[in-house]
């Protein structure tokens, strides 16, 4: 029997795709733990899951400034220390990490000790710090069609996003009925991530009333701290009362893509994933200052795909609100998107990779040469 840790946390599109590979690991009889980070939104997402094992660790994102390097210098340091003590303490046999900043101390504390370590890049732009990690790993586990300059393709995998067990698409009936949502409703769901997106809840506070004047209901993750909850009701067509919602965040986030006629969300690797699952039309906004500008980029190839329409975040005010109308009342153009996330669905991605983890530490007998401590050193 192998222990397995899995550094993830710090945003939604980390924590869940751990947690889908942790089900699947414990599936087959392997120990897992789950490294976290200290925010709100890993805590309250854990404690869904009392049959799993998170263990909070210190550490901060990578910013360019001071004091954003003495913060992430400060919180590697912890965080790799912490992990060689957990590893030791539990006999642990290998690491994976889903990247960022809750991976780089673990994984550099597992190359100590001489575990193996498997690396998960979710987006389809590879940062510096997951390009560091995967030049030692023994496997990277990459989006489709993606390969790494100067990793061998023996190394690398084409997996795709893991997605927890309950997380699948549910009957239109069912999901409104389960967030109070009127079957004849037009739903339009907007999503910002797990972090929420202050210019996509400011976009539907100023559209409200024109989306209700088309009969369009929202339901809006503005994300936790962001915004307040809250419902708003406006007079629509005929007289009709149209309701649109603020959630500040959910956890079953399945039943509000299923419910929905159209989303809108930015265009992170796990909202993405979800999208596809649940074979819900979309408009994504990628945000424009995200790393490596990995947003755009894997907007861009699920548009090509025929899965979605891309809208850039300056465009917002123009043109978003004449997509959202052109698309929601166009069911034959979202039939079609539907049928293309259907053929684009990868199916269980966390029992892939439990397959090819397992087989690989059974290939691969596990030498701990660092039992005591050891001497980290940088190479740029």
């Amino acid at each position: 029997m192998r222990n397995v840790v899995i550094a993830c946390g710090g945003t939604g599109g980390h924590l869940t795709p751990g947690i889908a590979l942790a089900q699947s690991l414990e599936e087959r009889g392997y120990p897992s733990w789950l490294f976290i980070s200290q925010k709100q939104v890993d805590a309250r997402l854990s404690k869904k899951y009392p049959k799993l094992s998170f263990k909070s660790m210190p550490g901060a994102p990578l910013i360019w400034s001071p004091l954003g390097l003495a913060r992430f210098g400060q919180g590697f340091i912890r965080s790799f220390l912490k992990s060689q003590r957990f590893y030791r303490q539990v006999g642990a046999d290998a690491l994976v990490g889903f990247g960022g900043f809750s991976t780089f101390g673990p994984a550099m504390a597992a190359r100590t000790r001489g575990m193996p370590v498997f690396i998960h890049e979710a987006n389809r732009a590879v940062g510096k710090a997951i390009r560091f990690l995967a030049k030692h790993s023994s496997r990277v586990y990459l989006p489709e069609g993606m390969g790494l300059d100067g990793i061998s393709p023996e190394i690398t995998r084409n997996t795709g996003y893991p997605l927890r067990k309950e997380f699948r698409r549910i009957p239109l009936e069912r999901a409104r009925k389960q967030i109070g949502i009127s079957l004849n409703d037009r739903l339009l769901v907007v999503l910002g991530g797990s972090q929420g997106a202050s210019s996509l809840n400011q976009w539907v506070k100023n559209n409200l009333q024109a989306l209700a004047t088309e009969g369009i209901s929202t339901y809006c993750l503005t994300g936790i701290g962001k915004d307040s909850s809250g419902v708003v009701q406006l007079e629509g067509p005929s007289g009709k009362i149209i309701t649109s919602r603020f959630v500040s965040f959910t956890d079953e986030m399945n039943i509000v893509l299923s419910a929905a006629d159209l989303v809108v969300s930015r265009a992170g690797a796990g909202a993405i994933s979800e999208i596809i699952r649940c074979r819900v039309p979309s408009i994504l906004i990628p945000y424009p200052y995200a790393a490596d500008n990995h947003q755009y980029l894997n907007g861009a190839f699920l548009e090509g795909k025929g899965g979605s329409i891309l809208c850039l975040d300056k465009d917002i005010e123009s043109h978003l609100l004449n997509e959202v109308k052109e698309v929601i009342f166009n069911e034959e153009f979202r039939a079609i998107l539907r049928r293309n996330l259907f053929s684009m669905d990868p199916g269980d991605v966390g029992a892939r990779m439990t397959s090819d983890i397992i087989q690989c530490l059974q290939e691969n007998p596990i030498t701990k040469n660092v039992r005591g401590g050891g001497v980290l050193r940088m190479v740029a």
